[in-house]
């Protein structure tokens, strides 16, 4: 089915200059990339994105870092984006990501794993409104 996901590389991938190399892996898997953004999260973004993890212990070291730099925002499309987008991604712990997804090259530790992506059609929907101001397809 032809949906519509929400991507976002986190600052620490783009400060290390990674960018290119992580949108490259999107488009060679065959996703289309919609829409594309390099922008710094307001504090009420990061918050809107995360509220399920408001008041866990890691809540305010997560919105501080998302916030901290740059992110490259995108919108991507294509067959089961949201499923090829988490398999590309590899686990949200980059210690038990494989080598060749985004996390097993890229990421150190799990507070700073370079990359975030819906993990649901619905979250998909909600995160590209709130990035981009308007509905998933």
């Amino acid at each position: 089915m032809q949906e519509t996901t929400y991507v976002m590389i986190k600052p620490d991938a783009v400060a290390a200059g990674h960018v290119g190399q992580i949108i490259t892996r999107f488009e060679n898997a065959g996703l289309k990339i919609e829409r594309l953004e390099l922008a710094v999260l307001t504090r009420e973004q990061a918050e809107g994105n995360y509220a399920e993890h408001q008041g866990k212990p890691f809540y305010e070291g997560l919105i501080d870092f998302i916030t901290s730099g740059p992110v490259v925002k995108m919108a991507i499309s294509g067959t089961g984006a949201v499923a090829k987008c988490r398999m590309l991604m590899g686990p949200t712990n980059p210690a038990e990501a494989a080598p060749g997804t985004i996390r097993g090259d890229f990421g150190l530790i799990t507070d700073a794993n370079v990359i975030h992506g819906s993990d649901s059609p619905a979250s998909a929907q909600r995160e590209v409104k709130l990035f981009f101001g308007e509905q998933a397809r």
